[in-house]
């Protein structure tokens, strides 16, 4: 539920904060007075394309704040988008400077515009005055009904996405059958001249450890010698030298104990040295010089270095460009395996027409259900006796929606012939009959806030007293709000704001008031009659909010400067 919108700097608004309840509220006013500014800036802070015209005039920037009660089902992608999910509050900042540049925050984190557009799936369901224009569009009628039928087409888009590359497949790999051929060829013999090598990950760097061992080895047997008899193989060899002097100590050392750690020092140094000398020891056992072995190395880094100039890589990326061809070779060998392809073609169809049978019976379960909740809905607002119908056509070959498109037909009058929607000529009737279609599908989305930006257009007497009775009745269970010039449907709502224009030190201003009692009263008499307000009108005033109005709980909305 949106609890509070905030406006600086925006269009004609210099600041205005408006808080909001739950049930049924209308924004009124005068035309002109900016009530639609308010949904337009709702509309920005939920991601709607912005630019510098929004911005009021000789201010830096504009800004748009909405907070919202945070709906269940978005806790999920605030955890995963990095958002704070753990208050029940849910922040939108968005700001446009007047350059035209955009910035937005969720809960105080920088967002992007398409993760604000990602949360008002979940926030709020806009039906505009023109809303009757998407319902004539193949694309808005088909998800429509799709929505009311619980029918989940993105599998079936999935299939057909996997049927169509299936299908490319093929085609590409029957076309290029000699090309294909040619390219395995070549794979192949390269493959088998760098197979006779056999590179082995990461052996390019042992080879040369092990080349540099086997070329030096004399140099390195005489050193290794050489320390072996410094340290303990010589006449004085650094190990008998240590034990002598720790035996030298060993005789005043009760003289002075400081000299303790000196011996110590000079044990330790000896075992290291004895260490050294099994460690040398041993090297000289096992080291020895091989010149066939040095051969084989050089051999085998020679025909290394051969490839690596041939395919113009470095020596070491040998073993990995042998992968690489490997795996070329697969994927055209895939390819080219017709019988293989046309297997997975078949598969891919058949898992296509599955799910779009599954699709198509679906729908045509809920063309006649919808059709007959929206006929009785346009009974109830002055088209006794008119008809709604879906219709569904079948396609000339599938599509990625399936194979049918559907189509709102409507019969304004008993006995008349449906039609379709946008042959409809009455402005009111379209109007009316977009209104019936969002009544009857309001509990379909998961957005808790219905906002109707002058849906009533055209709409007039009793029908308009049905209209705002249909708008208390959804603000029930959801937040509604409506921007409306019928007294009828102001004199329903739970709570009432009246946005007013004002000229100020030579520039406009539009403002906020939340209206109860004698200025409710003034504002639907307004609304009836014009400006001058006669005790007639504002008797007949009182008796509609007297007969419309319900007992509503909740707080009253208030302006903020």
């Amino acid at each position: 539920m949106l609890r509070r919108l905030a406006l600086r700097d925006f269009v004609i608004v210099t600041a205005l904060e408006v808080e909001l309840d739950a049930g049924f509220s209308v924004l009124t006013g005068e035309t002109g007075a900016g009530k639609s500014i308010l949904i337009d800036a709702l509309q920005l802070a939920l991601g709607s394309r912005a630019d510098a015209g929004v911005v009021r005039e000789g201010a830096p920037r504009a800004e748009i704040t909405a907070e919202f009660d945070t709906p269940a089902s978005l806790a999920p992608w605030l955890d995963d988008a990095g958002f704070d999910a753990s208050s029940d509050t849910l922040l939108l900042r968005r700001q446009i400077d007047a350059q035209g540049k955009s910035r937005a925050w969720v809960n105080g984190s920088p967002a992007t515009v398409a993760q604000l557009r990602d949360a008002a799936d979940h926030l709020v369901d806009i039906h505009g005055q023109h809303a009757w224009q998407s319902l004539t569009r193949g694309v808005s009628v088909r998800a429509l009904l799709d929505a009311y039928g619980g029918v989940d087409a993105a599998p079936l888009a999935l299939a057909w996405s996997r049927w169509k590359a299936a299908t490319d497949a093929l085609a590409d790999a029957r076309t290029r059958q000699s090309d294909l051929a040619r390219e395995r060829e070549r794979l192949a013999w390269q493959i088998g001249e760098v197979d006779k090598l056999a590179p082995g990950h990461g052996e390019w760097d042992e080879l040369n450890a092990e080349h540099q061992k086997l070329s030096h080895a004399q140099a390195l047997i005489d050193a290794a010698r050489g320390a072996l008899d410094a340290v303990n193989e010589a006449d004085d060899n650094a190990e008998s030298l240590t034990g002598r002097a720790i035996d030298t100590l060993h005789d005043v050392a009760t003289f002075d104990p400081q000299l303790a750690a000196v011996i110590e020092v000079l044990q330790g140094a000896q075992a290291q040295l004895q260490d050294a000398a099994h460690t040398l020891s041993s090297y000289l056992h096992h080291t020895e010089v091989e010149p066939e072995r040095l051969q084989q190395v050089d051999e085998r880094m020679s025909a290394w270095m051969g490839l690596a100039r041939r395919y113009r890589r470095s020596p070491a990326e040998l073993s990995a460009l042998l992968a690489e061809w490997k795996a070329e070779l697969a994927a055209l060998d895939a390819a080219a395996d017709l019988d293989a392809l046309e297997r997975g073609l078949a598969a891919a169809q058949s898992a296509f027409d599955t799910l779009a049978a599954q699709v198509s019976a679906a729908r045509r379960k809920a063309a006649p259900r919808l059709a007959a909740s929206v006929t009785q809905a346009m009974q109830q607002l002055g088209m006794a006796g008119g008809r709604f119908e879906v219709s569904l056509v079948a396609q000339d070959a599938p599509q990625s929606f399936g194979l049918e498109s559907a189509e709102f037909l409507v019969a304004g009058h008993e006995g008349s012939t449906p039609r379709p929607l946008a042959k409809v000529a009455s402005g009111g009737e379209l109007s009316r009959i977009a209104l019936a279609i969002a009544v009857t599908t309001s509990q379909l989305g998961e957005a808790g806030t219905l906002i109707f930006d002058e849906i009533d257009a055209g709409v007039g007497g009793t029908v308009a007293e049905t209209v705002g009775r249909l708008m208390k009745q959804l603000g029930r269970d959801r937040q509604v709000m409506a921007v409306t010039h019928l007294p009828q449907v102001a004199a329903s709502a739970d709570h009432h704001f009246v946005v007013t224009k004002s000229s100020r030190d030579g520039s406009t201003r539009s403002e906020i008031h939340a209206a109860s009692g004698e200025a409710r009263v003034r504002e639907i008499a307004r609304m009836l009659g014009g400006e001058r307000l006669s005790g007639t009108s504002l008797a007949h005033a009182q008796e509609m909010l007297s007969v419309g109005a319900e007992a509503a709980g909740g707080g009253r909305g208030r302006k903020r400067s």
